[in-house]
């Protein structure tokens, strides 16, 4: 992949030798990792403080969990959840902040509170008129590869063919933005790490990357604290490791370093400061 520039409101950022890492901003109750954690108004707010100075690239702020078996909420409950964050860290904080959702009403407000960055996990197929406001708004966008929802995604998950089946879909996706009118150059492709695979999928999915890669677009993964990296830890240690256990801290930087060494360019994790010392190294390296 060559080196390339994502243009925000009045902001660059390079993607190429440097990693670009994406900070999680959870204002839920429910997500699988951190709900509950920050879904008061000044939490959140205090939690994007800290993730920016802890040396995020981007946040990513999201008000409807997307974890499985997660079951929706209303529009209005969304808006209520992000907008206030959205529109105080913008004025607090000088890295872009992408809105995670699937509503292009919430999208629309976001981007109108401060936010430069749409990342549908639903690749615009949830709301066809997300991608004709991302055109309107020549904003970057993150297409994701998901089977299924999440109210059903880890109900058995089966492929034919794993990554010709993901590339396909991403590929077809990204061409139907461009079709919408949005430049190839602000399209962003997330393979889906956990949303419709089971672990050995997800393993997969990392270790040939390159193949996403290969499409041409900036590739980001998400492989912080998800289950596959839980899985794999308990069944090593033959007791429970959960989401906030270090040791799955340890698996997401195995992940992380697994991904950027096949091709990633953006990272997305809940742990920005030690990903961040992490990348410095494992940057030295590939560059070396």
């Amino acid at each position: 992949m060559q080196p390339c520039t994502l243009e925000f409101k009045g902001l660059r950022l390079e993607l190429g030798p440097k990693t670009c890492i994406m900070g999680i901003l959870n204002a839920t109750p429910d997500s699988f990792s951190d709900g509950g954690k920050f879904n008061t108004f000044e939490t959140a707010v205090e939690q994007g403080i800290k993730l920016a100075e802890d040396g995020a690239h981007i946040l990513d702020i999201g008000g409807e969990s997307s974890r499985p078996y997660a079951t929706p909420i209303s529009e209005q409950e969304e808006l209520d959840r992000v907008i206030p964050v959205i529109e105080t860290l913008s004025k607090k904080i000088d890295i872009p902040i992408s809105i995670d959702t699937i509503k292009s009403g919430v999208a629309k407000e976001a981007l109108n509170a401060g936010a430069a960055i749409i990342n549908d996990i639903s690749a615009f197929e949830k709301d066809p008129a997300m991608a004709d406001l991302a055109a309107q708004k020549k904003v970057p966008v993150v297409l994701m590869h998901m089977k299924g929802t999440p109210e059903t995604m880890q109900v058995n998950p089966d492929y034919e063919d794993l990554m010709l089946e993901i590339t396909n879909y991403l590929d077809s996706r990204a061409a139907y933005a461009m079709k919408k009118g949005i430049k190839k150059n602000k399209i962003i492709l997330d393979p889906g790490i956990g949303f419709g695979k089971t672990v050995e999928h997800n393993l997969v999915l990392i270790n040939h990357l390159e193949k996403i890669v290969a499409l041409g677009y900036p590739v980001l993964v998400g492989p912080s604290r998800k289950s596959f990296i839980q899985n794999i830890l308990t069944q090593k240690e033959n007791a429970p490791v959960g989401a906030d256990h270090i040791k799955t801290e340890y698996g997401t930087l195995a992940a992380v370093a697994a991904s950027i060494l096949n091709g990633a360019q953006i990272v997305r994790v809940h742990d920005v400061e030690r990903v961040k010392s992490f990348t410095c190294i494992i940057d030295s390296i590939r560059n070396a």
